[in-house]
């Protein structure tokens, strides 16, 4: 059974451990256990400085992989505790090929109570939307002295102490966040890890967990030395902090004022622009991630469903409209990074049978039985299974009026589950993230131009799922001569 209480003066009361309830307990022992309850309570402010790694979580090779990383330098994290304001400053450099080359990248972000920003290099700040303010604020108490001098406050709520292990368990709520899950280290009270709830677009219900490790003493508490971050079963960040600094001086972190003034962002306008490219071949376009309408005799086909539920939604409602006659049935989807597959659910919603390569399979069977409980989305609301079917190598699909290839694009640095459509007829190449003309950088189209030589594929012209269309020759001019 929960029991919640305010925990306030906590430390007064800490010598009268007979009347103590599990919960004080185990505030108490925690307290204790990293300098005391009056040390706690004296912090203020605190800095985190250090260096590490970033993983391309949902952007890597295959859903699972973790070989893609990016280095962070420059780390610092400030935190108010009074004003519960947040700023990091980083400095992220990728270690794989990139679409903004590899050069490094330098990002400020915060939040300010219930306003999240982020400024660019001249100082210019941007609202970021509720969920964003929400998230980076139980990022900020994923701390053990942050969160535990939550705890000792006279808002906190905890309750539901238990035994996992090793570890003992206590749940902690407090009035702007949580809940959270305070793991601590049976013997010596230590917190091994912060818990806590959130939404992801694709992923929907997770849990997001910082592990500590490495306790060093600063100014009379025991601070962790190193953070990892996981977001379900990815791994997302590694830091490794130097001394961290208390109650120093943090500068001005407030929320900017345009940030402040600006109204929160709600969800983006879906703008779907169709540009017939053949009789029955229609880009959707309108933002910065495209589809592809294909008509066959009794059926349609759409090419991609990204960015996400609404986006794709809009999409298959114009789709819809331009061929109001036959019944919109397959979904090639091709390949299985987030900002490429988040409309996946949508299209299982509404019937469409998805077609993907192999090596995605597994991850949508997972992706649409996921639990989208926080944020209900359309298959939340109407649960259906996934018809899905798998191109190893290659796969055609055809009937009297049309014929699209599907070609598994191989040894693509950017993914290894990537599918290319090419329509003979039309001599139209469709493809995502492989070249997107217009760009200055072009790390992955050596690949496609390789992959389409090699399949003796006769393309004119490249509707690309980002940028415009573009004639093949601008593929060929943007790989170097060997």
């Amino acid at each position: 059974m929960r029991r919640t209480f305010p925990i306030a003066l906590l430390a007064a009361t800490v010598a009268a451990c007979a009347s103590q309830t599990p919960e004080q307990r185990a505030i108490a022992d925690v307290a204790d256990a990293l300098g005391g309850a009056d040390r706690i309570l004296a912090v203020h402010t605190l800095v985190l400085e250090g260096e590490g790694t970033l993983w391309n979580t949902g952007q890597d090779m295959t859903i699972d992989a973790t070989g893609q990383t990016f280095s962070v330098t420059g780390y610092r994290r400030a935190m108010d505790l009074e004003a519960s304001r947040m700023r990091v400053t980083q400095t992220r450099t990728p270690n794989f090929p990139y679409f903004q080359g590899q050069s490094p990248q330098t990002q400020t972000f915060g939040v300010d109570g219930e306003v999240a920003y982020a400024m660019n290099a001249s100082g210019a700040a941007t609202r970021a939307p509720a969920e964003t303010a929400a998230d980076r604020q139980a990022e900020l108490y994923h701390h053990p002295i942050v969160l535990v001098r939550a705890a000792l406050g006279p808002q906190a709520s905890v309750g539901n102490v238990r035994n996992d292990g090793g570890e003992q368990l206590v749940d902690i709520t407090l009035p702007d966040a949580g809940p959270f899950t305070l793991a601590l280290d049976a013997a010596t009270h230590r917190p091994t890890r912060i818990r806590s709830a959130s939404d992801h677009p694709n992923l929907g219900d997770v849990v997001i967990e910082t592990r500590f490790d490495g306790y060093t003493e600063v100014d009379g508490l025991q601070l962790p030395e190193q953070l990892t971050t996981s977001t379900d079963r990815f791994k997302t960040a590694e830091l490794s902090l130097s001394r961290p600094t208390l109650n120093g001086e943090i500068g001005d972190i407030a929320a900017p004022e345009t940030a402040r003034a600006a109204a929160t962002p709600g969800p983006s306008p879906v703008n779907v622009a169709a540009e017939a490219l053949a009789p029955g071949v229609w880009l959707l376009a309108g933002q910065s991630h495209h589809s592809v309408l294909v008509e066959f005799d009794d059926h349609l086909m759409l090419i991609e469903a990204p960015q996400s539920e609404a986006r794709t939604l809009g999409v298959m409602a114009r789709a819809r409209e331009l061929v109001p006659g036959k019944p919109l049935t397959q979904l090639v989807s091709t390949h299985h990074h987030f900002d490429h597959s988040a409309g996946l659910r949508a299209a299982v919603a509404e019937g469409l049978t998805i077609v993907t390569q192999q090596a995605n399979v597994a991850y949508y069977r997972e992706a649409v039985t996921r639990p989208h409980t926080r944020r209900p989305d359309a298959l939340a609301r109407s649960p259906k299974p996934i018809a899905v079917e798998g191109v190893e190598d290659a796969r055609v699909i055809e009937d009297k009026t049309r014929r699209v290839e599907l070609y598994r694009i191989a040894g693509s640095p950017h993914a290894d589950t990537l599918l290319m459509a090419y329509l003979p007829r039309e001599r139209l190449l469709v493809e995502a993230d492989a070249f997107n003309p217009g760009s200055s950088v072009y790390p992955f189209a050596a690949n496609l131009l390789e992959q389409v030589r090699a399949r003796k594929l006769r393309v004119d012209r490249i509707a690309p799922l980002h940028g415009a269309v573009a004639p093949l020759a601008e593929l060929v001019n943007a790989v170097p001569a060997s």
